[in-house]
């Protein structure tokens, strides 16, 4: 007994099928990347961006914690130079 009439499936249906399929998976692996990365940034926020060494030592500086002669000496030990050994 046959269910359809016609010669069937041919062979460019069943091409056509296999490139959707791949298409498909293609964009389910796509949108899962994306919503991974959308959820690793905080919700759309872009990640914090941390201060380098420099610019710690600057605040700190200008804040008043350090003065200039231990900033100077911190800053030639973050570069790789050195300098005179401060005396107390």
């Amino acid at each position: 007994m046959m269910w359809w009439y016609g010669p069937g499936t041919g062979g460019w249906a069943m091409a056509l099928m296999g490139i959707g399929m791949v298409l498909f998976w293609a964009l389910i692996v796509l949108g899962l990347i994306a919503l991974v990365r959308y959820l690793q940034t905080a919700g759309g926020r872009p990640p914090e961006v941390r201060a380098t060494p420099e610019e710690l030592l600057a605040e700190r500086f200008a804040r008043g914690e350090i003065d200039e002669q231990e900033y100077r000496l911190r800053l030639d030990a973050l570069h790789g130079r050195s300098g005179p050994a401060i005396k107390r």
